[in-house]
């Protein structure tokens, strides 16, 4: 029985994961929850889409004294998006619990208004290695209180950089803390981080509970020199509307987006050079259709999550078969079919045997389609407009929605993915709409508002 009422949880929580229509735990929590609420040490491998977040928060708001003003749950994240995710989820699960305070804390956004929120302390901090470690040297905050920490997307944060800032986050914790680590993969490296951070920790793999996605997986072997080539007739046969390519290295993330871009294509990079805001537009450029193929890194790619990918390039071989699979599964979720092609090297055929094994079945290898000498590169169908106001401001998605749909005279089916941020907020728009629509949004008003707007084609 992998009920929730069958743990050992306070009525509060039950009551706020009845209010969820959260009945039955998903693997991870199950096999991860039980250990978690005893205050062990866990090591869990689980993907995206697991579970895991409720599985940490119902722990750690398990063990909160709301009583007590002090931080005493940290989660730390490698990145902003994930956690806004997962700070959100924390609030709905606490939200039947009385007086419990909660801060993300992430770079990228002013420091002051951070100050001034932590002169109450917080019981729970969410955010990046990066903003805490300095909001602790200004004396702002302490972790002598910490009773949990987790790190989530372990794997992401030790490719981007983060392992110093963890080690000297946690020793500035009570040893006696719970220690709880979340990675969607778990090579011998982050088994070395968790021998060094935690105590006896309880082991546990998960797969996200959905049912296995439907991916069509090709290889082509391919002449190094000819790569470029051989990506540019997969798209233009095969024409998907979106497409995320994967790259080994920032460099040639970088250089393969600026060759599409200059053979016509619409497409961005998301690498680990990135500022935050730019990360942020890229991102929202791919998701809400304004960005046909998005060339990226592993540790860029991890945040990106959407349900409707047609397909995933390997540019090259990863040299790791636990970050090709998890490559490959960005396509083919909630029912839909996924495309998935790989061009390989004669230097990366040492990497084919592995990935066999890993994945317990022989490798499906095609001839690459005939080179069309009139295909044409692909284009985005929308276009994004950034509207220099954003949550600060009060702006809300029915008020865009409202000002292009009313005065503006935009049909709402032309209108896609409204994102707001603290300060600004981005609009897709039909691409043959977009002019149109960046027109009467300038020479009107939004909310009873003139702002700013431009568009990020």
């Amino acid at each position: 029985m992998n009920a929730f009422s069958s743990l050992q949880l306070d009525p509060q929580l039950l009551s706020a994961l009845a209010a969820l229509d959260y009945t039955e735990m998903t693997e991870v929590q199950a096999r991860s929850l039980p250990s978690i609420l005893e205050g062990r040490d866990v090591i869990a491998q689980a993907p995206t889409g697991s579970g895991k977040t409720a599985a940490f928060g119902l722990g750690l708001i398990s063990r909160l004294d709301p009583a007590r003003s002090a931080v005493q749950a940290l989660v730390l994240c490698p990145t902003r998006e994930l956690a806004d995710q997962v700070s959100k989820e924390i609030r709905r699960l606490a939200s039947f619990v009385p007086n419990v305070k909660l801060l993300t804390l992430c770079g990228g956004i002013p420091l002051r208004p951070q100050l001034a929120s932590l002169a109450h302390p917080p019981h729970v901090v969410v955010g990046t290695p990066g903003r805490i470690q300095e909001l602790l040297d200004q004396a702002a905050m302490s972790l002598d209180d910490v009773r949990v920490v987790v790190l989530d997307e372990v794997d992401r944060m030790l490719d981007m950089g983060f392992l110093d800032a963890i080690r000297a986050l946690l020793k500035q914790s009570p040893k006696s803390r719970q220690t709880l680590l979340f990675s969607a993969t778990v090579p011998d490296e982050i088994r070395k981080i968790s021998r060094s951070l935690q105590c006896d920790p309880v082991d546990v793999a998960a797969d996200s509970g959905e049912a296995p996605p439907e991916i069509e997986e090709q290889y082509f072997e391919i002449d190094a020199t000819r790569r470029f080539e051989g990506l540019e007739r997969l798209l233009t046969t095969h024409r998907p509307e979106s497409t995320l390519v994967f790259c080994n290295t920032r460099r040639d993330t970088q250089e393969l987006a600026d060759g599409l871009v200059a053979r016509g294509f619409s497409a961005l990079a998301l690498h680990g050079d990135l500022e935050q805001r730019d990360r942020d537009e890229v991102l929202m450029r791919f998701a809400n259709r304004s960005c046909a193929i998005l060339v990226a890194t592993d540790v860029a790619a991890r945040g990106l999550d959407i349900e409707d990918l047609p397909a995933v390039v390997n540019w090259e071989l990863s040299p790791d078969p636990d970050v090709h699979v998890h490559r490959i599964g960005r396509t083919g979720r909630a029912g839909r079919k996924g495309q998935a092609w790989s061009l390989v090297a004669a230097a990366e055929m040492p990497r084919v045997a592995p990935i066999e094994t890993r994945t317990a079945q022989a490798l499906r290898w095609s001839r690459l389609p005939p080179a069309g000498s009139s295909a044409a590169p692909i284009k985005a169908t929308m276009s994004t407009l950034c509207i220099d106001g954003g949550r600060q401001e009060k702006v809300r998605p029915g008020d865009i929605l409202g000002a292009l749909t009313g005065e503006a005279g935009i049909a709402a089916d032309a209108v896609g993915k409204i994102g707001i941020f603290a300060t600004r907020s981005y609009v897709a728009i039909r691409r043959d709409q977009a002019p149109i629509a960046l027109k009467r949004l300038r020479e009107g008003k939004i909310k009873g508002r003139k702002f700013r707007v431009r568009t990020l084609d």
